[in-house]
């Protein structure tokens, strides 16, 4: 058992489900593996495509491979659901490969977070569309997403 704190922590409310997400895609979106996996327990399981990672030294090496492969990654993630533990995201994210293809990743998450607010459990379902340079919608420098930036439902994602 951890003694480590995320907060907000659950139950959520839609205030701080909406919180969480955000704080989600903005660790994604620094697209440092270490920070990101410290929103993990420990144990973490995951279900990310045909990989199963489980634990934080398996999601550093998952999320290192991810972003050697996928450059100039940019993440928006919109709430679908939140009840007590559990979160539901909606997310899209724009990436190229280093033949210079683009695409975008379009999914959903489903989360179970422990009582200290980590992330016990992540499930994800993507699909991969490549897309022209010239229908990237996302274009921020890289890291955090503004907020003034449109979400997925003002972009009609």
């Amino acid at each position: 058992m951890t003694t480590e704190a995320r907060p907000p922590l659950p139950p959520f409310t839609r205030e701080t489900a909406v919180q969480k997400v955000r704080l989600a895609e903005d660790a994604w979106n620094s697209r440092d593996p270490k920070r990101v996996s410290l929103a993990y327990t420990p144990d973490s399981q995951w279900r990310n495509r045909a990989e199963f990672p489980v634990g934080r030294e398996q999601i550093v090496a998952f999320l290192e491979r991810k972003w050697a492969r996928e450059l100039d990654y940019r993440l928006i993630k919109e709430l679908w659901a939140h009840d007590g533990h559990r979160i539901a995201v909606r997310f899209a994210y724009e990436w190229r490969d280093d033949a210079g293809n683009w695409f975008r990743s379009y999914g959903n998450e489903n989360w179970e977070f422990d009582g200290n607010g980590l992330m016990a459990r992540r499930h994800a379902s993507i699909n991969d569309k490549p897309i022209a340079e010239s229908e990237r919608l996302f274009h921020w420098p890289q890291g955090r997403r503004p907020d003034e930036h449109p979400g997925l439902s003002a972009l009609g994602l």
